[in-house]
């Protein structure tokens, strides 16, 4: 298999702290710094969350402008994916970073269990983003929890909603969402194959399956994304040294499956993002 593989870096995520593992990037600063390194190892695509002083999550544009400008002057090309998910901020503030016209902004098209609450995507909220997103030409990643956010995502993709050739990414391990299983995630992978032929996907695994379903969509021919947002450890004793460490380990696996890593470029056009 000679199809390059994406490697996405979610570096800082809502809920990682220094107190579970000091690696985390918090500030701005630490986050240009861990994703020029991360870039350095592999990754084409920088998936970014900001923080408060204080650790907490936000939503706050400037931080969002200030971070995109550090990565796009310290690591050319690479794709900035910006977050609006529900734990940085409630309705419409978790677009308010749209403006700014990074390459890609996460989408997640329905609801569903988190460990400790309902993570709250409700129609006229998404149907909100995803027009934020076609207004500054901002390229969606669908961000699959469920099954049924994928049917979601291509009945929105065939109607105009999300233009052009839909990006999926499976989320599995979170807790009382979908588990880590091989079985689930050949159906998802056929199920896109199915509805969307057109389309790539990606498959991220939070916590202790991180590796496994790198593997796994790294094997399949899809993309991968790895970061201390979904995994603070390197095994089971162990902490991850470093955003930059995880990626070089993704591109092992893809090195074991000779899948060439995608260069930034590569990703763009396989993606059909601008240069």
């Amino acid at each position: 298999m000679t199809k390059p593989c994406i490697i996405c870096v979610a570096i800082t995520g809502s809920v990682p702290r220094k107190e579970d593992n000091p690696a985390v990037p918090v500030t701005i600063a630490e986050q240009v710094e861990s994703t020029h390194a991360a870039f350095e190892a592999g990754a084409a695509i920088c998936h970014a969350h900001v923080r408060n002083d204080d650790q907490t999550p936000s939503s706050d544009p400037d931080k969002f402008a200030a971070l995109m400008e550090g990565v796009q002057k310290h690591c050319p090309g690479m794709i900035v994916q910006l977050s609006t998910g529900g734990r940085s901020g409630a309705g419409k503030e978790r677009g308010g970073m749209l403006p700014l016209r990074p390459d890609m902004a996460s989408l997640s098209v329905g609801s569903n269990n988190f460990p400790t609450r309902v993570y709250e995507n409700p129609p006229d909220l998404v149907d909100w983003l995803a027009s934020e997103m076609r207004k500054y030409q901002v390229k969606p990643e669908i961000e699959a929890f469920d099954l049924s956010h994928i049917h979601q995502a291509v009945a929105m993709n065939r109607d105009g909603r999300i233009p052009g050739q839909l990006y999926v990414q499976f989320v599995m391990g979170v807790k009382n969402a979908m588990p880590v299983d091989k079985d689930v995630f050949d159906y998802y992978v056929k199920t896109v194959n199915r509805l969307a032929p057109d389309a790539q996907w990606c498959a991220a695994g939070v916590g202790a399956g991180q590796v496994m379903v790198n593997e796994w969509s790294i094997a399949a021919g899809g993309h991968t994304r790895t970061g201390l947002e979904d995994n603070v450890r390197w095994d089971k004793h162990t902490l991850a040294p470093s955003n930059a460490a995880l990626v070089a380990r993704a591109a092992e696996i893809c090195a074991r499956y000779d899948r060439p890593v995608a260069t930034p470029a590569q990703a763009r056009e396989i993606l059909g993002l601008r240069a």
